[in-house]
């Protein structure tokens, strides 16, 4: 296992999430929302949820994963380290949330379907979307996407037509912010085969039936996947696909085309000269410490703002 000390997420970063989270960041009234509601909203509450309906994971409480994730930390130079929860779910999944306090979920029945090498893969992944601050962005899309839906309902539907630009922006961008993460993996593991492999395994692996699983024979799917674009109705059809034309968007790129990319990665010279030591680092900038009243004064704002919100929707129901 690779480490890079002092590496930047820059270093690493997949244009394509570069440039959907440059036209993301584009739509008014982003930046406000962005830094006022999402960590009031939701980051406190559902971290009071974990504490309360989860298992932390700790020094004596799954080592096995403490040791993994302090492991990836050290590799990707992730600060702070985040909180790592294990949660009781027949859903094999994983995510990573919170902004000033991060923190990693991992779903029991993924932790029951791979080895330490695949989980390894997955802390790392999640790592990636830490160090390259998509986390706070990902909080915005469900409280936004939340939001759109009573906004919607108050003024009959106009509200769901005057934000699916934004929805579309931010399903875009959380596809395209996989690729990064993806690439996060790949550093730590520095084997794609193995990466490739977790992807298959999340895809449909099953305990019962894994020694039936190929990984030659996934990859061979990608290339017949790949070959559909010779019909240009196909490529038409994926786009729908991805876009809601089979009842809801897609959040996550189909683990074939992620494989694809990164298969591209792992043989490029970018990738090559990062195993090598040569990658950007991390500018270390002078922070200056909030003080107390500062504090207070962005909580009481904070509160004000809620306040006067829910007063328009009370007047918008109001007249309805």
């Amino acid at each position: 296992m690779a480490t890079y000390s002092g590496i930047s997420a820059e270093a690493f970063r997949h244009p394509l999430d570069k440039q959907a989270e440059q036209a993301l960041r584009s739509v008014p009234g982003f930046d406000l929302i962005a830094r006022k509601f999402v960590e009031f909203i939701y980051e406190r509450p559902q971290l009071v949820y974990l504490m309360g309906n989860s298992i932390q994971v700790g020094p004596r409480q799954y080592s096995t994963l403490y040791r993994i994730l302090r492991e990836c930390v050290r590799d990707l130079d992730v600060y702070p380290e985040p909180k790592v929860f294990v949660s009781q779910d027949p859903q094999v999944n994983s995510y990573s949330l919170g902004n000033e306090q991060p923190y990693i979920v991992i779903n029991t029945a993924l932790l029951d379907l791979l080895n330490e090498d695949e989980i390894r893969c997955v802390i790392a992944h999640e790592l990636g979307h830490i160090k390259c601050g998509h986390t706070l962005l990902i909080q915005m899309a469900i409280w936004t996407m939340n939001a759109a839906s009573v906004i919607g309902e108050l003024t009959f539907g106009l509200g769901n037509i005057i934000s699916s630009g934004l929805m579309l922006a931010f399903y875009e961008w959380r596809r395209k912010a996989e690729l990064s993460s993806d690439r996060a993996a790949l550093l730590v593991m520095d084997d794609v085969n193995l990466v490739m492999q977790t992807m298959m395994k999340l895809s449909g692996g099953s305990s019962k039936y894994l020694h039936e699983c190929n990984l030659s024979e996934f990859k061979q799917q990608g290339v017949d996947y790949q070959n559909l674009d010779e019909d240009g109705l196909n490529q038409i059809y994926k786009l729908l696909v991805y876009n809601g034309f089979q009842g809801m968007m897609l959040s996550h790129p189909f683990p074939i085309d992620r494989c694809q990319y990164l298969q591209e990665w792992a043989k490029s010279l970018e990738y090559q000269q990062i195993r090598q030591g040569h990658y950007t680092r991390e500018q270390k900038e002078v922070s200056v410490t909030q003080t107390s009243s500062d504090r207070t004064q962005e909580v009481d704002s904070l509160k004000q703002e809620i306040e006067d919100l829910q007063k328009e929707i009370d007047r918008l129901k109001n007249r309805l």
